[in-house]
């Protein structure tokens, strides 16, 4: 199998999607066929960045390896590098006009996955956000659209900040296993949540009020991009397809309120598939 074809096997960077990044690996099955490569190479590149954290034990280690794809991205040798991550995602932004610099933010704001540091603010918290999740989006739209601008830009921004909260909560006993605060910590002192606690996963009014806070701001983010999408192409609302799983992730928190640390914050594999291709016929 071709690097440019998706499928269930041998194409390394189609598989790292599936392995690694459920959601969007589905919600591009949804897509039309002659964009799955360049959006499988995005999410791809994704990963690869995503999980630096999870791949060195220490951070220098991680910020070598970010620095690998910063170099590829300032310079010219991605076709020929020998990365077939780096060789699909050179390919898909010479076809489809992608900004680098939106590539290059991207691994910026990762940086801050490489340290224990908290979220100091729900400012920096939607700016993280924005800088990673919107951005796939906005990205994802420029190759549904052929490259031109489609606009959508806020569209698809407060969509990307509402599945990248909705991530946050259900990865909050995996980061919270590894030393990790994406809650803010404005939000935290708000309600009387300290760090310590958090780490040494306590369950109570505290943090219970917190989540409820980010689950609030996560519909807030949810609202404000459906009602953006209504004037928006299809290619904008094709590329805010992950983001119909808020909403049944955010339900999901809710039914893990007594114990977020225990309790899977979750949906059933055939309603994820079921949610994603609906979205996807609405998009059209």
């Amino acid at each position: 199998m071709s690097a440019d074809a998706p499928g269930e096997g041998g194409d390394y960077v189609t598989d790292l999607v599936r392995q690694h990044d459920r959601d969007r690996y589905l919600s591009t099955l949804f897509a039309p066929e002659d964009k799955r490569p360049a959006l499988f190479a995005l999410y791809a590149f994704n990963v690869e960045v995503s999980r630096v954290r999870e791949i060195v034990s220490e951070p220098l280690p991680g910020e070598m390896r970010l620095q690998y794809w910063r170099d590829l991205l300032h310079g010219d040798a991605m076709a020929f590098s020998g990365h077939p991550v780096a060789e699909a995602l050179a390919r898909a932004i010479a076809r489809y006009n992608w900004p680098r610099k939106a590539l290059l933010d991207l691994i910026e704001a990762r940086t801050f996955d490489l340290y224990d540091d908290p979220m100091p603010s729900v400012a920096d918290l939607e700016g993280y956000a924005g800088e990673t999740s919107s951005a796939l989006m906005r990205l994802a739209s420029l190759a549904l659209a052929d490259g031109a601008d489609p606009g959508g830009s806020d569209a698809v921004g407060h969509a990307g900040v509402a599945y990248a909260l909705a991530g946050i909560l259900r990865a909050l006993p995996w980061a919270v296993g590894r030393g990790q605060v994406f809650l803010p910590v404005d939000l935290m002192n708000r309600h009387g949540l300290t760090r310590e606690s958090l780490l040494a996963r306590q369950v109570g009014e505290p943090l219970r009020a917190v989540l409820a806070d980010v689950r609030a701001l996560a519909r807030s983010h949810m609202d404000a991009a459906r009602r953006a999408a209504e004037s928006a192409p299809p290619a904008v609302r094709m590329a805010m397809t992950p983001a119909a799983l808020v909403e049944p992730y955010l339900a999901a928190s809710e039914r893990a309120a007594s114990d977020p640390f225990r309790m899977a914050v979750d949906i059933s594999p055939l309603r994820r598939i079921w949610t994603l291709w609906r979205a996807s016929r609405q998009a059209r």
